[in-house]
């Protein structure tokens, strides 16, 4: 029940990879049949990926994951456009992947505006245009938050900062999967995803850079692999099964939607009727299709989680990225939630592996263990 925090590798795309583990395990970069046939697979993958986010192929490099796409774009952009404005806006609600780095920039003499957003997550357009600067080089919002589910417009944010003449980054992470993306029809000028909230593998992702932007600061300097812009030997089995779990898991979204929005309803229903004090986070009417965000007064959200761990359940009390912190969520934090039911809060991310079965034996121990933990039994 934790999928946005990494989803079962699809059995296609483990297939898809092994053979780059095995017998076709040549260095991209060289001439001879052994690396030509993994260059083959590289541009095949990138073909497959690149045509269901509506973009060439030369618009989209490959990296390690969301983490250092996210850091390619912001790093990459202000340490090339210094000269230009050294202004950044970004939103209170973004990854750690964004915010970190716009923080590290900071102690280099760049000014960041951190947005705020409403108790649904929602940021304001108007506060968003008003925060624009003559030194504003890059405005950077996600597509999708990973622990309310909220979706931002990125379309009307892409609208303004190409008003403006501001780069647009958004980190598409969450939604690459989830929701429809043609990049190449919206004012988005820099997208990073990643391969392991689709059913791919760990330590794949990609950063689009549409055609035309200036070129950003290389993160890693080495040989010419990815078009000059990302030096180092290509992950050819983790582009593989990117390039296959890409194909599958977006030919078929709008089953998956149609089947996961089921269950999730079912689910807030069953716990509606059962636990009449609970908080619901999040914008219902703009949010991912799979993601529940729930606080339960009197209730620790991480002793629930134990809990629930202990009966085979997997949940999350925020990003898994930012686990172990011992901070409050800062998404939760910034919608104005107030610290008690902070604490109380657990995240439910479903996807298409789970079956009703699980659901509703979920939604019965989920139920036992909140009204034992307040007493209610």
């Amino acid at each position: 029940m934790d999928h946005n925090s990494t989803t079962p590798l699809n059995p296609l795309a483990y297939e898809e990879m092994i053979p780059f583990l095995k017998q076709d395990f040549g260095n991209p970069s060289s001439i001879h049949g052994f690396g030509r046939s993994a260059r083959v697979k590289i541009d095949e993958s990138r073909e497959i990926i690149t045509q269901t986010l509506g973009i060439s192929p030369r618009e989209f490099v490959f990296t390690s994951g969301g983490t250092e796409s996210d850091n390619f774009a912001i790093l990459g952009v202000a340490l090339s456009r210094q000269d230009k404005g050294k202004h950044i806006i970004t939103c209170q609600i973004e990854h750690p992947a964004v915010l970190n780095p716009c923080k590290a920039l900071e102690g280099q003499g760049f000014k960041v505006d951190y947005l705020p957003v409403d108790s649904c997550g929602t940021l304001d357009l108007e506060r968003l245009k008003g925060a624009i600067r003559e030194d504003t080089i890059l405005i950077s919002i996600q597509h999708a938050n990973s622990e309310i589910g909220t979706i931002h417009d990125i379309e009307k944010i892409g609208e303004i900062a190409k008003e403006r003449g501001v780069l647009f980054h958004t980190d598409a992470v969450q939604s690459f999967g989830k929701l429809p993306l043609n990049l190449g029809a919206l004012p988005v000028d820099l997208a990073s995803v990643s391969a392991h909230k689709l059913c791919g593998p760990k330590g794949i992702g990609g950063l689009y850079i549409r055609r035309g932007t200036p070129p950003l600061f290389p993160l890693l300097n080495g040989g010419n692999q990815e078009f000059k812009r990302r030096g180092g030997t290509e992950n050819v089995a983790g582009i593989a099964g990117f390039g296959k779990a890409v194909e599958l898991t977006c030919s078929e979204m709008q089953k998956k939607v149609n089947y996961v929005s089921d269950l999730k309803k079912k689910l807030i229903q069953n716990v509606s009727k059962e636990l009449g004090e609970f908080e619901f986070f999040g914008n219902s009417e703009k949010q991912l299709f799979n993601t529940i965000n729930l606080g339960f007064k009197g209730v620790r959200g991480e002793d629930l989680l134990i809990a629930l761990d202990i009966a085979g359940f997997a949940v999350s009390t925020g990003s898994a990225c930012s686990s172990g912190s011992q901070l409050p969520s800062h998404v939760l934090s910034a919608i104005k939630v107030p610290p008690e039911l902070v604490d109380s809060s657990i995240r439910i991310s479903l996807g298409r592996d789970n079956t009703p079965e699980e659901l509703d034996k979920f939604g019965v121990k989920l139920i036992e263990l909140v009204k034992d933990m307040r007493g209610d039994c």
